[in-house]
């Protein structure tokens, strides 16, 4: 089992890289999704989000990625760069950025997501494209989720090949589950190849349903207040078949978030940490929440961030994680701009 990384001092020279897709947003709230407009174009993705995160808090994060060599991919490139993220292990080929069109939730009605990301640079990469001796020999964390392996055979083989690499050179390997159905197009079994990935990780990130699409078994009982206790007992049992799946894991993170209405939120998170201990956060009951998306992405950056600064402290590690994802509600866009003081503020 790799060791989770103890930084004391210097955490600057510290090197984390995201491997994922940059992607288009495009949302206009209120309206149907052939009325987008084109203005509220952001640049997003799962492993981005974390990158850009990272970077608020002060980490030493390299996003790599390939974008269409145009207007369209260098400006995605320069966002990243002007929110702290090194770029410059991103390459550049083809003509065609992915995109994915949100239609936020209101009232009763959910959130209704639509992807266009075929045939796009990331999607077309192969094995023997990316020298992921030269990109990780100075690395420390390496950062994927179950989205890159689900957009294509080529890019999960990539994925892959980085994470034989990452594990040669004796990296934490941090992986977030992010099922999303709609990706898997390609003919490959979705729980057997998301299994496989998580199998590779040291730090695992997922929502409690994730969890339980990975596991096949009931989610416990999510709760309906912030004095609601939780189902610790049924938790504890369900982390010792996550471990049976996933044994080389040493911290296995669950985010729990009910959804009261689209503006009203609650969140906690639970951890298995080493020895099979399990830790849980207080119940955050968010109100007036401006944007939900990328929370996870908002929690699994906090975790990373408190891996480096709170080693020797999982209870205060996982504190933070929920803090950021906390903090991340009130965010508009796919980012989470919280800084370190306002997470240990509300903490």
């Amino acid at each position: 089992m790799h060791p989770i990384i103890i930084i004391m001092h210097n955490m600057k020279t510290k090197k984390i890289v995201c491997f994922g897709e940059l992607m288009l947003r495009l949302e206009e709230e209120g309206q149907q999704l052939d009325n987008v407009n084109l203005d509220t174009a952001i640049f997003v993705g799962s492993e981005a989000n974390v990158g850009v995160s990272l970077a608020t808090l002060g980490d030493n994060v390299w996003m790599v990625t390939r974008l269409p060599d145009n207007v369209v991919g260098h400006t995605a490139a320069k966002k990243l760069q002007d929110f702290g993220v090194h770029t410059d292990l991103i390459m550049f080929e083809g003509d065609r950025i992915g995109t994915y069109f949100l239609k936020q939730g209101q009232s009763r009605q959910k959130s209704k997501t639509i992807y266009d990301r075929d045939n796009t640079p990331f999607s077309t990469l192969k094995p023997g494209d990316i020298d992921w001796h030269a990109i990780l020999k100075d690395a420390d964390i390496f950062h994927t989720t179950g989205i890159s392996i689900g957009i294509s055979q080529s890019a999960a083989d990539v994925t892959f090949e980085a994470l034989d690499v990452a594990d040669e050179l004796g990296l934490t390997i941090s992986v977030d589950i992010n099922y999303r159905s709609a990706l898997w197009k390609y003919g490959a079994d979705a729980h057997e190849t998301i299994t496989r990935l998580m199998q590779r990780a040291d730090v695992m990130f997922g929502d409690a349903i994730e969890y339980e699409w990975l596991t096949g078994r009931n989610v416990p009982l999510e709760v309906t207040s912030a004095n609601d206790p939780l189902d610790l007992a049924t938790y504890e049992d369900w982390y010792k078949e996550l471990h049976e799946i996933c044994p080389r894991c040493s911290k296995m993170i669950i985010g729990t978030r009910n959804q009261v209405a689209p503006t009203h939120h609650l969140l906690t998170a639970l951890m298995l940490s080493d020895g099979n201990k399990m830790l849980h956060s207080v119940i955050h009951d968010i109100t007036n929440v401006i944007d939900p998306v990328g929370v996870g992405d908002a929690f699994a950056a906090g975790s990373i961030h408190a891996a480096l600064h709170f080693p020797d402290n999982p209870q205060k590690w996982l504190d933070y994680s929920l803090a950021a994802a906390t903090l991340k509600n009130y965010i508009p866009g796919d980012f989470n701009l919280a800084t370190d003081e306002e997470i240990l503020k509300l903490i």
